[in-house]
Protein backbone atom coordinates (compact mmCIF):
# COMPACT_ATOMS: atom_id res chain seq x y z
CA UNK A 1 0.00 0.00 0.00
CA UNK A 2 1.05 3.56 -0.71
CA UNK A 3 -0.17 6.91 0.46
CA UNK A 4 -0.56 10.01 -1.48
CA UNK A 5 -0.48 13.34 -0.58
CA UNK A 6 -2.99 16.07 -1.56
CA UNK A 7 -0.15 18.75 -3.00
CA UNK A 8 -1.11 22.51 -3.77
CA UNK A 9 -0.39 26.18 -2.42
CA UNK A 10 -0.14 27.14 0.63
CA UNK A 11 -1.61 30.34 2.28
CA UNK A 12 1.34 31.56 2.63
CA UNK A 13 2.09 31.32 -1.37
CA UNK A 14 -1.44 32.54 -2.01
CA UNK A 15 -0.02 35.78 0.33
CA UNK A 16 3.13 36.21 -1.43
CA UNK A 17 1.49 35.82 -5.48
CA UNK A 18 -1.08 38.37 -4.47
CA UNK A 19 1.03 41.07 -3.14
CA UNK A 20 3.01 40.74 -5.89
CA UNK A 21 0.16 40.82 -8.53
CA UNK A 22 -1.15 44.21 -6.60
CA UNK A 23 2.44 45.49 -6.40
CA UNK A 24 3.16 45.26 -10.44
CA UNK A 25 -0.99 46.55 -10.71
CA UNK A 26 0.43 49.76 -9.09
CA UNK A 27 3.16 50.72 -10.97
CA UNK A 28 1.68 49.86 -14.06
CA UNK A 29 -1.36 52.05 -12.79
CA UNK A 30 0.91 54.97 -12.11
CA UNK A 31 3.47 54.12 -14.92
CA UNK A 32 0.14 55.01 -17.14
CA UNK A 33 -0.81 58.02 -15.46
CA UNK A 34 0.79 60.30 -17.58
CA UNK A 35 -0.78 58.72 -20.73
CA UNK A 36 -4.13 58.47 -19.90
CA UNK A 37 -4.21 62.51 -18.26
CA UNK A 38 -2.36 62.93 -22.09
CA UNK A 39 -5.64 61.40 -23.35
CA UNK A 40 -7.61 63.41 -21.57
CA UNK A 41 -6.02 66.95 -23.08
CA UNK A 42 -6.38 65.57 -26.53
CA UNK A 43 -9.82 64.29 -26.28
CA UNK A 44 -11.04 68.17 -24.98
CA UNK A 45 -8.70 69.62 -27.60
CA UNK A 46 -10.03 67.44 -30.08
CA UNK A 47 -14.00 67.70 -29.75
CA UNK A 48 -13.30 71.07 -29.54
CA UNK A 49 -11.56 71.76 -32.54
CA UNK A 50 -14.39 69.38 -34.42
CA UNK A 51 -17.26 71.94 -32.53
CA UNK A 52 -16.34 74.71 -33.97
CA UNK A 53 -15.52 73.56 -37.48
CA UNK A 54 -18.22 71.37 -38.18
CA UNK A 55 -20.61 74.60 -37.16
CA UNK A 56 -19.31 76.44 -39.08
CA UNK A 57 -19.33 73.97 -41.88
CA UNK A 58 -22.95 73.87 -40.87
CA UNK A 59 -23.78 77.08 -40.91
CA UNK A 60 -22.35 77.25 -44.63
CA UNK A 61 -24.33 74.21 -46.44
CA UNK A 62 -27.74 75.00 -44.06
CA UNK A 63 -27.52 78.39 -44.38
CA UNK A 64 -28.07 78.87 -40.65
CA UNK A 65 -26.71 80.35 -37.63
CA UNK A 66 -24.46 78.30 -35.28
CA UNK A 67 -23.26 79.66 -31.73
CA UNK A 68 -20.90 77.98 -29.96
CA UNK A 69 -20.67 78.80 -26.63
CA UNK A 70 -17.76 78.28 -24.22
CA UNK A 71 -18.81 77.78 -20.11
CA UNK A 72 -15.58 77.05 -17.84
CA UNK A 73 -14.75 74.69 -16.66
CA UNK A 74 -15.31 72.64 -19.65
CA UNK A 75 -18.76 72.98 -21.18
CA UNK A 76 -19.29 73.94 -24.53
CA UNK A 77 -22.95 74.45 -25.86
CA UNK A 78 -24.17 74.77 -29.89
CA UNK A 79 -27.42 76.46 -30.25
CA UNK A 80 -29.35 76.96 -34.18
CA UNK A 81 -30.10 80.16 -34.49
CA UNK A 82 -32.63 80.13 -37.27
CA UNK A 83 -33.74 83.04 -39.66
CA UNK A 84 -37.70 84.03 -40.01
CA UNK A 85 -39.66 87.04 -40.71
CA UNK A 86 -40.81 89.12 -39.30
CA UNK A 87 -38.43 88.12 -35.70
CA UNK A 88 -36.04 84.93 -35.60
CA UNK A 89 -37.03 82.73 -33.07
CA UNK A 90 -35.13 82.25 -30.62
CA UNK A 91 -31.65 79.88 -30.73
CA UNK A 92 -32.36 75.83 -29.92
CA UNK A 93 -29.95 74.36 -28.54
CA UNK A 94 -28.86 71.35 -30.69
CA UNK A 95 -25.57 69.91 -28.99
CA UNK A 96 -23.75 69.61 -25.40
CA UNK A 97 -20.60 68.56 -24.95
CA UNK A 98 -18.50 68.32 -21.85
CA UNK A 99 -14.66 67.70 -21.51
CA UNK A 100 -13.00 65.77 -19.59
CA UNK A 101 -13.12 66.80 -15.84
CA UNK A 102 -9.39 67.14 -15.34
CA UNK A 103 -9.43 69.76 -18.55
CA UNK A 104 -10.52 73.34 -18.55
CA UNK A 105 -10.71 76.25 -20.16
CA UNK A 106 -8.07 78.19 -18.50
CA UNK A 107 -4.40 80.14 -19.05
CA UNK A 108 -1.70 79.35 -16.70
CA UNK A 109 1.36 81.55 -16.33
CA UNK A 110 4.28 80.86 -18.64
CA UNK A 111 2.36 81.74 -22.12
CA UNK A 112 3.78 84.28 -24.20
CA UNK A 113 1.72 87.32 -24.07
CA UNK A 114 3.14 90.23 -26.97
CA UNK A 115 0.83 90.32 -30.23
CA UNK A 116 3.66 88.70 -31.89
CA UNK A 117 3.65 85.15 -29.99
CA UNK A 118 -0.04 84.59 -28.83
CA UNK A 119 -2.19 82.55 -31.28
CA UNK A 120 -3.01 84.80 -34.41
CA UNK A 121 -2.14 87.72 -32.41
CA UNK A 122 -5.62 88.00 -30.63
CA UNK A 123 -5.43 89.05 -26.63
CA UNK A 124 -2.97 88.81 -24.54
CA UNK A 125 -2.36 84.93 -23.02
CA UNK A 126 -4.30 85.54 -19.86
CA UNK A 127 -8.01 85.27 -20.31
CA UNK A 128 -9.29 81.69 -21.38
CA UNK A 129 -12.18 82.69 -23.47
CA UNK A 130 -11.31 86.22 -25.79
CA UNK A 131 -13.31 86.32 -28.17
CA UNK A 132 -14.68 89.67 -29.86
CA UNK A 133 -11.32 90.98 -30.33
CA UNK A 134 -11.15 94.68 -31.16
CA UNK A 135 -14.67 95.74 -30.89
CA UNK A 136 -13.83 96.89 -27.35
CA UNK A 137 -15.94 94.12 -25.65
CA UNK A 138 -13.13 91.11 -25.51
CA UNK A 139 -13.23 88.25 -22.92
CA UNK A 140 -16.48 87.24 -25.13
CA UNK A 141 -16.74 83.63 -24.40
CA UNK A 142 -19.08 82.92 -27.82
CA UNK A 143 -18.95 82.84 -31.76
CA UNK A 144 -21.81 82.97 -34.17
CA UNK A 145 -21.19 81.30 -37.01
CA UNK A 146 -22.81 83.01 -40.26
CA UNK A 147 -23.73 81.12 -43.55
CA UNK A 148 -21.37 82.85 -45.34
CA UNK A 149 -18.87 81.35 -43.40
CA UNK A 150 -17.72 84.53 -41.23
CA UNK A 151 -17.50 84.57 -37.53
CA UNK A 152 -20.04 87.42 -35.93
CA UNK A 153 -21.06 88.45 -32.73
CA UNK A 154 -24.76 88.83 -31.75
CA UNK A 155 -24.90 92.44 -32.95
CA UNK A 156 -23.45 92.21 -36.11
CA UNK A 157 -19.50 92.69 -35.25
CA UNK A 158 -16.95 90.18 -36.92
CA UNK A 159 -15.86 88.26 -34.10
CA UNK A 160 -12.35 87.01 -34.05
CA UNK A 161 -10.56 85.50 -30.81
CA UNK A 162 -8.95 82.54 -28.92
CA UNK A 163 -9.20 80.18 -26.11
CA UNK A 164 -7.24 78.60 -24.34
CA UNK A 165 -7.50 75.33 -22.10
CA UNK A 166 -5.31 72.42 -20.48
CA UNK A 167 -4.57 70.59 -17.25
CA UNK A 168 -4.34 72.72 -14.45
CA UNK A 169 -0.77 73.16 -13.43
CA UNK A 170 0.88 71.20 -16.31
CA UNK A 171 1.96 74.07 -18.46
CA UNK A 172 2.59 71.94 -21.49
CA UNK A 173 -0.52 70.24 -22.14
CA UNK A 174 -1.62 73.67 -23.36
CA UNK A 175 -4.04 73.75 -26.17
CA UNK A 176 -5.61 77.02 -28.08
CA UNK A 177 -8.37 77.60 -30.70
CA UNK A 178 -8.63 80.40 -32.70
CA UNK A 179 -11.25 81.77 -35.19
CA UNK A 180 -10.80 84.80 -37.52
CA UNK A 181 -14.22 86.49 -37.62
CA UNK A 182 -14.04 87.77 -41.54
CA UNK A 183 -13.68 84.30 -43.05
CA UNK A 184 -14.32 82.02 -39.88
CA UNK A 185 -11.06 80.73 -40.09
CA UNK A 186 -10.13 78.08 -37.39
CA UNK A 187 -6.85 77.21 -36.18
CA UNK A 188 -5.49 74.47 -33.37
CA UNK A 189 -2.32 75.33 -31.55
CA UNK A 190 -0.11 73.40 -28.45
CA UNK A 191 2.47 75.12 -26.17
CA UNK A 192 5.72 73.77 -27.03
CA UNK A 193 9.27 74.91 -25.53
CA UNK A 194 11.19 75.84 -28.52
CA UNK A 195 15.11 76.53 -28.52
CA UNK A 196 13.99 77.60 -24.61
CA UNK A 197 11.25 79.73 -25.29
CA UNK A 198 7.49 78.84 -24.75
CA UNK A 199 5.97 78.84 -28.01
CA UNK A 200 2.35 78.21 -29.26
CA UNK A 201 2.81 75.93 -32.55
CA UNK A 202 -0.10 75.61 -35.22
CA UNK A 203 -1.24 71.63 -35.14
Amino acid sequence: MTSSKQHGFSLLELMIVLALMLTVAAISFISLQPILQQSHVTSAYDLTLMAFRNYHDLAITQRKRYIVTMTAPGTITVSRWDFALPASPPPVVVNTITLPQDVTFSTQAGYPATPATVPDGFGAGVVALDFDQGMGLGSQNYVMFMPDGSSQDNLGNLNSGVLYMGRPNDLYSSRSVSVFGATGRIRGWRLNRVAGVNTWVQQ
